[in-house]
């Protein structure tokens, strides 16, 4: 009996690391982009020259490198006045033996002049 609960508590341990290294990266890449999010903000709410196509380029970018399956048109920027949203929505399929884990995340950040 010993053995079997030890045996079972092995499993409990090896299933917990295996979803912990599928399901950090695609949280972990969510919140470095949401972090490119809030600076590109920043940046463009004090720029002139900034466009909403430039910023949406940028994240764009930073999407490929981390991975995220968003392109310039799925990202959305309003810049008016002295104020500037940023959103994007994406969903990243998690496979796993048993089930597919679909992760919506849904970045946004908001900024204005001071």
């Amino acid at each position: 009996m010993k053995q079997l609960k030890a045996l079972l508590g092995l499993a409990v341990v090896v299933v917990g690391f295996y979803l912990a290294w599928m399901l950090i990266p695609p949280y972990y890449n969510n919140y470095s982009f949401q972090d490119e999010l809030d600076n590109q903000a920043r940046t463009a709410v004090y720029s002139q020259q900034t466009t909403e196509d430039d910023v949406k380029n940028a994240l764009a970018k930073k999407a490929k490198e981390l991975d995220i399956p968003l392109t310039a048109d799925d990202i959305h920027v309003e810049k008016a006045g002295g104020n500037i949203s940023i959103w994007a929505e994406y969903t990243i399929s998690v496979s796993t033996p048993v089930k597919t884990i679909d992760l919506t995340f849904s970045p946004s950040t908001k900024n204005k002049r001071i």
